[in-house]
């Protein structure tokens, strides 16, 4: 990762609208599928990284959002 996990945090937190329960539950939700085999939207090894990270960091740069995840959970 090029960029410290606190600015990560702080922009994906930005990107929910500053509501740290919705940001939770989308770096759960995101990291769950992540752990079932889900393919990263970022350049990121998931056997290097932490999959909460590799969440935060798609938050981020807008590759994930709650309601893109309710849709795909449907």
């Amino acid at each position: 990762m090029d960029k410290r996990i606190e600015e990560v945090a702080a922009k994906a937190l930005e990107k929910m609208g500053n509501d740290r329960y919705r940001l939770s539950l989308v770096v759960a939700k995101r990291a769950e599928q992540l752990a079932n085999g889900a393919t990263p939207l970022v350049d990121f090894d998931k056997n290097k990284n932490k999959l909460a990270d590799i969440a935060l960091y798609e938050i981020a740069e807008n590759k994930i959002t709650l309601e893109g995840l309710v849709e795909t959970n449907r």
